[in-house]
């Protein structure tokens, strides 16, 4: 007699391991393209965002150029590097009381106050990029495990049997491989976005560190004081 073969004769003949093996990758698929979707957005506003850096510097007082930055950078990528450090200096706000930061040179003071940001900045990119990862890494085996599992069925049902018909063995192990082609699907996508994702943060930290870097010379020349800005 002609076999239904396909996905929902499998999921139909399958056990609660086979099952759980599904609903294992179904779930890293949802959580990968979770982060994928949202990832894409933020890193899209991110690169918009770094558009600011040339505004930043054509304005005409530190205050004007934070506040040009806040307009463009809506993912707060850039802005609080500006923010932090022009207080760590004096600009923003005065320290009327002694403390360890109003007792350390100005300098170091910036400096650390401009590596907390940047740490602070790097973490915020790098969310979600270990789940893709273990995604990418993972699901081929997941989706192996499930079509090692259904060709175990496959092949005892046919010793239970008593007889060897390659129809009735096509069948079983050709819907068992579906779960490898399952595994595949849910890793290629997440592969191919943490890569794309890891270049987008190197050149977004590239930019950053540049950024910190005018910002601490700029701060630490004695012209951080600038007219309208006294």
């Amino acid at each position: 007699m002609e076999q239904t073969v396909g996905f929902a004769h499998y999921w139909a003949q399958g056990d609660a391991v086979s099952h759980a093996v599904a609903y294992v990758l179904l779930l890293m698929s949802v959580a990968s393209w979770y982060y994928i979707l949202s990832k894409t957005w933020s890193s899209w506003r991110i690169r918009r965002g770094s558009n600011a850096l040339d505004g930043f510097w054509k304005a005409p007082t530190l205050t004007d150029a934070i506040a040009v930055m806040q307009t463009v950078d809506s993912e707060e990528i850039f802005t609080p590097l500006a923010q932090r450090s022009s207080e760590a200096a004096g600009i923003s706000s005065k320290q009327n009381t002694p403390s360890l930061n109003a007792a350390t040179d100005p300098g170091e003071l910036i400096t650390r106050t401009l590596r907390r940001e940047i740490n602070r900045v790097s973490a915020r990119l790098e969310r979600g990029l270990t789940l893709l990862a273990s995604v990418g890494s993972t699901a081929p085996f997941v989706g192996l495990f499930g079509t090692v599992w259904g060709i175990y069925h496959a092949l005892a049902a046919v010793s239970a049997s008593g007889t060897v018909q390659i129809d009735k063995v096509a069948g079983p192990v050709g819907e068992a491989l579906i779960m490898t082609a399952l595994g595949l699907v849910v890793a290629i996508p997440a592969v191919l976005a943490y890569n794309a994702f890891t270049r987008l943060n190197r050149l977004t930290l590239a930019e950053l560190d540049g950024f910190a870097h005018d910002l601490h010379a700029y701060l630490t020349t004695g012209e951080r004081v600038g007219k309208g800005e006294a």
